[in-house]
């Protein structure tokens, strides 16, 4: 849903060819039609990614799913990326998810349960797995988001803080917006294309220094926060991200933080 009709494997896997990615996320594994694809397109070559049939490309399990609950008093709204070592892992992951949300309904499942526990549920299935906050700062949906997030990864995680060693940036921020926040000092900053066609592939990249592609070493890389082999992300402007300044579209106000707080978050034309 939501996706061009091109986004199969082989077209991925050309696409990436093109634009000289090693290592493309699959995303989308809790739903079973589209893991079931991976399973056929591609091979495992024994290092927790799986290279295509029809190219040199690896792929990396990965998944987004959706948190929708209340918190504390409030409404929250949250997305999260999920790394999984094997397709065994996956399927385990889609079995235990299976019974409590519909995993066929979109490649983006929804629960209505905290993203802490549905953290807890994914890590004891196995612990190898990552679970990265998506796009971090979108308004909704997201761990930071003004209408529907938290003030910091220890109010959504509690407990399981130390184990979110990432957070996405999402296409509408970059590193240099992130590092003025102390408290990610210690985070691994990833950002991804969040591509919904193969011509979108690579708007932005992780770039590691590996000696050897694997799922463990990018892993270690990340659960380690190992900035010297992290190397750098490759970046979309974040100016013309959706989210990057507030603003009413129809109305045509696009407003910098300053100018939201001097109107006092009311639009100047709706009034809302």
């Amino acid at each position: 849903r939501a996706t061009s009709r091109d986004m199969n494997i082989d077209n991925l896997t050309v696409a990436a060819s093109k634009k000289g990615i090693d290592v493309l996320g699959t995303g989308d594994f809790t739903h079973p039609g589209w893991l079931a694809e991976v399973k056929s397109k591609t091979e495992d070559d024994s290092s927790g990614l799986y290279t295509a049939k029809n190219g040199k490309v690896k792929f990396i399990l990965t998944g987004e799913i959706s948190a929708i609950y209340s918190d504390k008093g409030r409404l929250r709204k949250i997305h999260l990326l999920v790394f999984a070592p094997t397709i065994a892992t996956a399927e385990a992951i889609n079995k235990k998810l299976g019974r409590i949300g519909k995993i066929w309904s979109d490649g983006r499942p929804i629960f209505g349960m905290s993203a802490k526990n549905l953290t807890q549920i994914i890590l004891e299935t196995d612990e190898q797995c990552l679970i990265v906050p998506a796009h971090a700062w979108t308004p909704w949906f997201s761990i930071f988001g003004a209408n529907s997030g938290y003030d910091s990864l220890q109010d959504c995680f509690e407990d399981l803080t130390p184990n979110i060693y990432a957070i996405e940036t999402g296409l509408s921020s970059d590193p240099a917006m992130n590092w003025r926040l102390s408290a990610l000092d210690d985070i691994i900053l990833i950002s991804n294309s969040d591509a919904h066609s193969p011509a979108k592939l690579a708007r932005e990249v992780n770039v590691f220094d590996l000696d050897e592609i694997s799922y463990e070493a990018i892993a270690d890389i990340i659960k380690g926060k190992d900035k010297k082999n992290f190397l750098y992300t490759i970046e979309f402007f974040p100016h013309e991200g959706k989210y990057h300044f507030d603003g009413h579209r129809n109305c045509g106000i696009v407003w910098s933080p300053a100018e939201t707080n001097k109107n006092k978050g009311i639009c100047s034309k709706c009034k809302r």
